[in-house]
């Protein structure tokens, strides 16, 4: 009887829908994957119904994909958290923000009018960084330190 009621109760919860991203196959974000966090905040682990994707909250406070275009180059802003660089994208009103220099590159949506950017970044982090960095992020002032060619 208390297997069937589970089961009811498990029903209740569809799986959230998120697009996989291109590369979401890529054997790099199985380890990211099985560390990430049971909550953000106050905001608890969903299922999702795609490879390498994570939603946290009911309704969904953030998305997470694994596998998306690796950024390049940007004047977008970055950020480090706890050794992990993110590009943030500030959109209205979703922000992506997206690991850079880890490869396959991993993608947040989230609406920072609901959920704090810094409470997102600080609980993802540990489980981004189980793809290990390749590259960082430079800022003006790390250009500042470049040799000069004379």
């Amino acid at each position: 009887m208390a297997a069937a009621a589970a089961l009811a109760l498990a029903g209740c919860a569809p799986a959230v829908d998120v697009a996989p991203a291109a590369d979401a196959a890529d054997p790099g974000c199985a380890p990211m994957m099985v560390a990430l966090p049971d909550a953000i905040g106050e905001h608890r682990l969903r299922k999702t119904n795609s490879q390498a994707t994570a939603a946290w909250g009911d309704p969904s406070r953030v998305i997470l994909r694994c596998g998306v275009n690796i950024p390049g180059p940007t004047t977008d802003r970055c950020v480090s958290v706890n050794d992990v660089d993110w590009v943030i994208k500030e959109g209205n009103p979703v922000w992506t923000l997206t690991t850079f220099g880890r490869e396959p590159a991993t993608e947040i949506l989230m609406d920072p009018d609901k959920i704090s950017s810094a409470t997102v970044l600080a609980d993802l982090s540990a489980a981004a960084a189980k793809i290990k960095a390749s590259r960082n992020c430079v800022g003006q002032e790390d250009l500042q330190d470049l040799p000069t060619s004379k």
